[in-house]
């Protein structure tokens, strides 16, 4: 038989190299390691009898509330062990990518409690490559930033895949500057822009006499980011050609310049992004399958905007203190402007969202951005979101979002019925929030049933 044994339980918490708290029913820490009081910077008085989404999320109602995957709420009605992304709130309340491994543990009288492992995956600021245009929340960004920071953890190659005008480049420096190379050159080649004529010199560089007109040497790319990170921009539209002799000097870390009979030696982790489907292009022999397997070595898909809704009027809101200058104050969103834009697919994505937005700073006499100075190109209405595909102003003018609104809102009425839950959950606002729609827009009967 099993000796019974009775354990102090503040010193096998104290015993976790990461911060580690203990919550009962009604979301009361009850205890605390060391590494928790100081990630939080409170003493225990601070945090012992209060809630730990007052502590950790600086908010009066639990997260679940806020539209977070709470781990209190699935442990304590699952008993089962769960795992978050969460964004917590650091020493200087800034916000911080934390990943949270809540477990049920259990009292001397079957009492159960949540113990929270807290893992830290990287501070807001550090996101900083023109930081602001990589601003979020939502689950899905916490996933994509979870799955770069193990990526920075590596040296093997990667492969984002993410629609034009969702960050690409900045996922790729987020790595870079996360990584064992970060103390060298971040090396990007835009391979949509390099004309395919000068392509080969421009990434292997040239000997002088190599070509007509050459009258001197160039060092290319792949030679400036040796010890770096050499980051491909659109991987695609590298020309057939050349994708064998990329393929040769990852293998090998080798190649020739232009005209050159050295071999030289380079060391550079390869990051390559792309907005198409490679697979697709391997099976049409568009791209060498052979490539593809050696640069997806891990593979990071970066969400479009409007999978990340929610994150919209934050990310907004900084890409305006951007554009403000010294001598005025920043640009504000007012409420309802911040739910407008979160109503509209973005097929450009963030480049989109920021070129309404300098237009709307543009177009604002006083710094504040309501919904009449929103406004989108015509023919971005035409993009993939059915609900879009079909809006015009009837009288050939620029259509607002507050316009497409009514239209997305009517149709989306129609489409599940009248049910106002389910758009409420599919536009990311509250049922008060539409019902105020309705009324504005004197949509109150669409979908209703007699």
């Amino acid at each position: 038989m099993a000796k019974k044994i009775s354990v102090d339980v503040q010193s096998l918490i104290n015993a976790q190299d990461n911060p580690f708290v203990l919550i009962d029913e009604n979301y009361n820490i009850v205890a605390a390691n060391t590494a928790y009081r100081q990630a939080y910077g409170l003493t225990e008085t601070e945090i012992i009898g209060h809630k730990c989404h007052q502590v950790s999320h600086r908010s009066d109602v639990p997260c679940h509330l806020n539209g977070e995957d709470c781990p209190h709420k699935q442990v304590f009605e699952t008993r089962q062990p769960h795992q978050v992304l969460h964004i917590h709130y650091d020493t200087e309340a800034q916000p911080e990518h934390v990943r949270i491994k809540g477990s049920p543990i259990y009292g001397p009288d079957g009492e159960m409690f949540l113990g929270e492992a807290i893992f830290p995956l990287a501070h807001t600021e550090d996101l900083d490559c023109d930081q602001q245009r990589m601003i979020g929340r939502s689950s899905a960004f916490q996933t994509c930033i979870e799955s770069l920071t193990r990526a920075a953890e590596t040296d093997a190659p990667v492969l984002l895949y993410g629609e034009s005008g969702v960050g690409k480049d900045l996922a790729a420096e987020y790595i870079h500057r996360r990584s064992r190379r970060n103390g060298f050159s971040f090396t990007m080649v835009d391979c949509s822009a390099i004309s395919e004529s000068v392509f080969e010199s421009e990434l292997f560089g040239h000997e002088r006499g190599a070509f007509t007109g050459c009258i001197g040497r160039r060092y290319g790319l792949f030679e400036q980011a040796d010890s770096g990170t050499l980051f491909f921009n659109e991987i695609a539209d590298l020309p057939h050609a050349l994708q064998g002799r990329l393929l040769n000097a990852m293998e090998t870390g080798k190649f020739r310049r232009v005209g050159g009979r050295e071999m030289l030696s380079v060391d550079a982790r390869i990051i390559c992004a792309t907005s198409v489907n490679l697979r697709q292009l391997v099976a049409s022999n568009r791209f060498r399958a052979d490539l593809y397997y050696r640069i997806a070595g891990i593979i990071c898909n970066i969400p479009s905007l409007r999978e990340r809704r929610s994150d919209i009027p934050e990310l907004a809101a900084a890409l305006l203190q951007r554009m403000g200058s010294d001598n005025e104050p920043a640009y504000h969103l007012t409420d309802d402007t911040g739910e407008l834009l979160m109503s509209y697919d973005y097929p450009g994505n963030v480049r989109e969202l920021r070129n309404i937005l300098q237009t709307a700073c543009s177009l604002s006499t006083n710094g504040i951005i309501t919904p009449d100075e929103i406004h989108i190109d015509p023919m971005a209405a035409k993009t993939p979101s059915t609900a879009l595909q079909h809006l015009h102003d009837h009288d050939g003018e620029e259509p607002s979002i507050k316009g497409l609104e009514s239209q997305y809102i009517s149709e989306l009425l129609a489409e599940h019925h009248g049910k106002r839950a389910k758009v409420a959950h599919i536009l990311g606002i509250s049922e008060r929030t539409l019902y105020r729609k309705l009324k504005q827009y004197g949509l109150q009967e669409i979908g209703r049933t007699n």
